[in-house]
């Protein structure tokens, strides 16, 4: 049974230099993209009461109301679901964000990235820092007591006070979660076609995650994953599921799902989904193994780390033993520290997880 669902909406007014993300600047085809959107929906949705749903992009806010309307209507929900819904800052009215708020948008997830006007510029968004204020105070107006903020470091010119602004800027407005990530160079994005100057090196990348979770942590936020801090109570559910191996619809082009011990993800190119909204041009059944080593990889990514009793329980695998001279290296180090139910990363653990991780899945 699947009780949450992700749904992409892949239009943006402008590609960000940084976005790796299914996304295009094709807004005439949008009336016939949420047709095919629709009738996805209506063929795979199994009508369970959803415990979260999230509206994810590209740019979900360029949906009218009438259009996030009808997609919503599609829908079943079970009590206290939590509805998500990404947004970018600018030309957010308070109309607008009532209206959302009415049709049970419960949590509002806003692409700030940096406060700083001269990287936004040359990061390639459209917004200012004023505009991230703005969209807060209107969507406190509308009623949302459940706000998001997404920021990145490593950005170009950033520096460790320059990033120290960006979360204090973040922490005064008041906002219940804080989503933090990593610039990458991605491949088929403006910035692997044509790099920026003066990046941060990974040392500086690893100063400000180090940084920045000291900074969250004294202003009340609790790191609860790698990369999301929040007040208490106020965790993602939706992004909690994909981290505790559960299953979710996936709609939409580009949208990935889990369902029936499968992986699946949705056709990219945005005409050919437009044709065909059925289409997976990948879909694949997890081993045993597969879903081991995924419940280990993807429960490292919590703070609260991973829990051996029910890993042994759920696949017969013996974590302790399977692992020892790497759980005792990593204790050693500082890397891995020991919990009631199992083991979690540090703060150090974090910076170096994916060679850590290959450790335990691979041995």
């Amino acid at each position: 049974m699947t009780e949450n669902a992700y749904i992409h909406i892949p239009f943006c007014v402008k590609k960000c230099n940084y976005c790796a993300f299914v996304s295009y600047n094709k807004l005439q085809k949008k009336k016939d993209y949420i047709k095919s959107l629709i009738a996805e929906i209506k063929s795979n949705y199994n009508g369970e009461r959803l415990n979260t749903l999230y509206f994810g992009g590209g740019t979900p806010s360029l949906l009218s109301i009438d259009e996030v309307e009808e997609i919503i209507s599609l829908f079943q929900f079970a009590n206290n679901a939590e509805v998500s819904f990404e947004v970018n800052p600018n030309k957010l009215s308070v109309e607008y964000l009532t209206k959302l708020y009415k049709l049970g948008v419960n949590r509002l997830s806003i692409g700030a990235q940096s406060f700083d006007s001269g990287i936004l510029k040359l990061i390639g968004r459209l917004h200012t820092p004023e505009d991230i204020t703005k969209a807060v105070e209107n969507a406190r107006l509308a009623g949302f007591g459940n706000i998001s903020i997404d920021l990145i470091y490593g950005l170009p010119t950033q520096t460790l006070e320059n990033f120290e602004k960006t979360l204090n800027s973040a922490i005064e407005l008041g906002v219940e979660h804080i989503s933090l990530y990593g610039l990458k160079i991605e491949e088929n994005t403006p910035f692997a076609q044509k790099p920026p100057l003066n990046l941060p090196d990974d040392d500086m990348q690893a100063d400000m995650y180090l940084l920045a979770g000291d900074v969250l942590r004294f202003a009340g936020f609790n790191k609860y994953e790698i990369s999301n801090f929040s007040k208490i109570g106020f965790e993602s559910k939706h992004n909690l599921n994909y981290w505790d191996a559960n299953t979710y619809y996936g709609f939409g082009c580009g949208a990935h799902g889990y369902e029936f011990d499968s992986r699946y993800e949705n056709e990219i190119d945005l005409d050919k989904y437009i044709q065909n909204p059925f289409k997976k041009i990948h879909n694949h059944l997890l081993t045993e193994e597969e879903k081991r080593e995924e419940t280990i990889f993807l429960g490292f990514r919590k703070a609260e780390g991973i829990d051996v009793k029910e890993i042994k329980e759920k696949f017969g695998y013996d974590f302790d033993s399977q692992n020892g001279a790497s759980i005792v290296k990593f204790l050693d180090s500082g890397h891995v520290i020991k919990t009631d139910k199992g083991y979690a990363l540090s703060d150090k653990g974090f910076l170096v997880s994916n060679v850590i991780l290959c450790q335990f899945i691979n041995g």
